[in-house]
């Protein structure tokens, strides 16, 4: 099954109402999969709604559908899991990073600018191309939410999240196992987690982020690439 995105369908949306997909959606389901009238596709709304559709003018521009059914979809991982991460001075690697948590399972994806960070600028379209890209792989009705390259203190202190971690190397605060820590808390509850720039936190940030209620922890004994540790964290949330 291919499945299609459409961002835009109001929550209002009924059955035997008419979708209109993108430009490149539409390019893709007439030019690149050849469908043509009276063919049925699957839509997501990235709300967590599925929609069986039947094609009406298969436009390569502007691709109008009948919905003939529409699914909410349980999410595949547990709720509200949010990865804070510096990106990477090499930002391939932290689309690698972004395109597997999604398929994993996450609900929010904050690039963090800290005090070492490498990179300064980020293009969140380019990276939310590959989140949406990752999201039709995995099949999920669930898009998650990337924000803006956002300054650590700000991510911080607007945190809501009942369980927030920062994992970080300082010496001179010990650190709890996340692993530990999120097998006697509750599973569902919702979760940040921070990773830093490839030179770590500073003093500075670790001691803010601790002020706010966040708990150090350790990702393990290894030494672990940023990339590495965010999509480990985001997995260890899900799975542990």
């Amino acid at each position: 099954m291919y499945l299609f995105y459409a961002l835009d369908i109001p929550e209002s949306i009924a059955v035997g109402q008419t979708v209109t997909l993108d430009d490149e959606q539409s390019a893709h389901a007439v030019r690149v999969l050849r469908y043509a009238a009276g063919d049925t596709i699957h839509i997501a709304d990235g709300r967590g709604n599925m929609y069986e559709a039947v094609i009406s003018n298969p436009h390569p521009k502007h691709c109008e559908v009948e919905i003939r059914s529409i699914t909410p979809q349980t999410k595949h991982h547990r709720a509200n899991v949010h990865i804070a991460v510096a990106p990477t001075k090499n930002i391939e690697r932290i689309e690698w990073m972004a395109e597997k948590c999604t398929e994993i399972g996450i609900d929010t994806i904050t690039p963090l600018l800290c005090h070492y960070s490498e990179r300064k600028v980020i293009r969140t379209d380019r990276l939310m191309k590959i989140i949406l890209s990752a999201a039709k792989q995995s099949l999920s009705a669930y898009l998650p939410t990337l924000n803006e390259l956002t300054p650590f203190k700000d991510c911080v202190l607007n945190a809501t999240e009942q369980r927030r971690y920062i994992a970080h190397s300082s010496p001179w605060v010990d650190k709890k196992d996340l692993r530990d820590e999120l097998r006697k808390s509750d599973a569902q509850a919702s979760t940040i987690v921070l990773i830093g720039a490839e030179g770590g936190f500073s003093d500075d940030e670790v001691r803010l982020a601790m002020e706010r209620g966040f708990v150090p922890v350790s990702l393990g004994d290894a030494r672990l690439r940023t990339e590495t540790a965010a999509l480990i964290a985001c997995m260890l949330v899900n799975y542990v």
